[in-house]
Formats: structure tokens, C-alpha cells, sequence
């Protein structure tokens, strides 16, 4: 299973609140069949409404950790939200607080959410401002944020911290893991066994 300890990698600035999730993937992308694709319409109507977003700026393009504001993910609980920013490219996300279906999303894709302060928030979105190529650090064994030299406390709910940093939050590996057991299972039931 996929254990994630850390996050590191540039990072963007979008410290604002109330981001809902039809502004992170609008939802005319809701019909796709996959997720492939939903990344270059990440934010888009904020982007064309805003040449100076974020993730319109060249000097982010990479960027992995994603510096946000208070109640990041508001609104509908789509997965397509997390799903359009994982593959923008952000592997860990940084905000003031979360909704709390969008958080779920996020850990059950393996994309760690932590907490820090407004006033950590800002430091950190600063120095991104003015170093775009400084990196970042989501170090969740340790619980802090790291970049510039400098280190600031984060926080997560216990239980997801876990399951990302033992590899249980996904699932599907889960699954595949317990084959063996699934099948023995399977074997003794007599529903399944009856017409064999």
C-alpha cells in the first residue's frame, strides 16, 4: 500500500475563502466517464475571468501543494474536485479549515488536507509569492509545515493522518491486499457455492 509521510514540491497561492467546489471544476465537467482531463479545467471560469489567477501564472506551473484559505471546498461534494486538482498536479493541500465531504474526498484519494493558522497561512503564502521555487513540506509524521527555513505547525484529524501515513487510505489496495481472505470468504457462502 501507497504510505504518505510527506508532501514536498513549489508551491501555489490561492489563500481565499469559501473556494466551492463548482469554482474548482465547473460543473458542466460532471458527465465525464473518467477523471483524464479534468486537471487543465481546474478553476477555469476563475481563470478566464482572471488572467492573474494562480493557476494561470507560469511561475506555478508544477506546483504541488496548494496554499488556501478558511471552508477550502465548499459547496456540492464532488470527487471530481480533488480529482481536477490531483491531476493539475497538487498532491497535498494547505488551508486555514476544509468542508468537511471535501476533506473526506481528499484523504480517500491520498491527498493529505492539513490545517495551519490564517496567520501561518499568509507567512507561507508569502513566501511563495516572493520564491516561487521554494519548496514546500507536508511533513505529516511530524505534523508541520516546512519551507524557507522556516516551520510551522499543521493539524489533521487523527484518523485520516493515519490512514495516509500507514497506507490504509486506500482502499482498493485494501481490497486487493485481502484477496486471498475474500476468496476463502466467498468459498464458504453458500449462496455463491450453490450453483457451481
Amino acid at each position: 500500500m501507497n504510505k504518505i509521510e510527506q508532501v514536498a514540491g513549489t508551491g501555489i497561492p490561492l489563500v481565499l475563502d469559501d473556494v466551492d467546489t463548482d469554482r474548482i471544476i465547473p460543473a458542466r465537467y460532471l458527465r465525464c466517464v473518467t477523471f483524464e482531463g479534468l486537471g487543465e479545467h481546474a478553476f477555469e471560469d476563475d481563470r478566464e475571468q482572471d488572467s492573474a489567477h494562480p493557476f494561470n501564472d507560469s511561475r506555478y506551473a508544477g506546483a504541488s501543494v496548494l496554499v488556501a484559505g478558511r471552508n477550502f471546498g465548499c459547496g456540492s461534494s464532488r470527487e471530481h474536485a480533488p480529482q481536477a486538482l490531483i491531476r493539475w498536479g497538487i498532491g497535498a493541500i494547505i488551508a486555514e479549515s476544509f468542508a468537511e465531504i471535501f476533506f473526506g474526498n481528499c484523504i480517500s484519494l491520498g491527498v493529505p488536507a492539513v490545517c495551519a493558522s490564517r496567520a501561518d497561512i499568509n507567512t507561507l503564502g508569502a513566501a511563495v509569492q516572493q520564491d516561487p521555487t521554494v519548496e514546500v513540506t507536508v511533513d505529516l509524521e511530524s505534523c508541520e509545515i516546512r519551507f524557507a527555513g522556516e516551520s510551522i505547525a499543521c493539524e489533521i484529524a487523527e484518523s485520516a493522518r493515519t490512514a495516509l501515513v500507514s497506507g490504509n487510505w486506500d482502499f482498493l489496495a485494501q481490497l486487493l491486499e485481502g484477496e486471498s481472505e475474500i476468496r476463502n470468504t466467498m468459498a464458504q457462502l453458500p449462496y455463491l457455492t450453490a450453483f457451481e
